[in-house]
């Protein structure tokens, strides 16, 4: 049990922390600095960031894979889509775990790479933070009672928010910013429309893909604790 409450607040923790990690590099593209925040601090507060990021998932990978609760190997960590526990959205996990690596790795050969490669490569960033944030709600165990889906949710508007200020700059090009802006709609409207029929929905959990032992385990135990 204490597994399993270590992979759900590592998997919340890496989700704030991914957020801010996002929002750091859309400021940083800004060029934001001022005299209290200089702009040496948020590329520090940017790496600092990514680091915790890369340690919760390490800590929410190895307490998935070790808690005995769900059948999910090590190697469905990082290959998508191959496991038998909700295959599509713990796939997407392990796609956005997959995509930060790739963001690791290159940063690593950065002086090899060239800015411009290391640059078209970086922008992964912007794909693996909703391919998270929604295996975090479609798999999440915490989305109905609240707590989670709030925090999907506050993580969303941040970002939203973030990229607005970004589309702002003069220095942005009318393209891109009708295309980012219309990107982030689409994304809204679609989780808008997911979710109540998705994951907030009863019966989510045999939809997703939970193997039937688990469901009737899970019915059996509350049933127990009915009586």
């Amino acid at each position: 049990m204490a597994l399993w409450y270590l992979t759900r607040g590592t998997g919340a923790a890496a989700l704030v922390l991914l957020t801010l990690s996002l929002t750091l590099g859309v400021v940083n593209v800004q060029r934001y600095a001022s005299r209290l925040v200089p702009r040496f601090a948020v590329d520090g507060w940017h790496r600092t960031t990514s680091l915790l990021v890369c340690v919760l998932l390490a800590v929410h990978v190895g307490t998935t894979v070790l808690d005995g609760y769900a059948p999910i190997r090590l190697v469905d960590a990082f290959v998508p889509f191959g496991g038998t526990y909700r295959p599509v959205w713990l796939g997407l996990g392990a796609l956005a775990l997959d995509l930060l690596i790739a963001l690791i790795v290159t940063s690593l050969l950065r002086a090899r790479l060239g800015l411009r490669a290391w640059r078209a490569v970086h922008w992964l960033a912007y794909a693996c933070w909703p391919v998270a944030l929604v295996h975090g709600l479609g798999t999440g165990s915490d989305v109905r009672p609240g707590w989670l889906t709030w925090l999907s949710l506050g993580c969303t508007a941040v970002v939203i928010v973030a990229v607005g200020v970004r589309l702002a700059d003069r220095g942005t090009a009318i393209r891109v910013r009708a295309g980012a802006a219309a990107t982030v709609a689409a994304g809204v409207i679609a989780l808008a429309i997911w979710l109540p029929s998705g994951p907030l929905a009863g019966g989510w959990a045999a939809k997703a893909g939970t193997p039937p032992s688990i469901l009737g385990a899970k019915a059996a135990t509350t049933a127990r604790s009915h009586r």
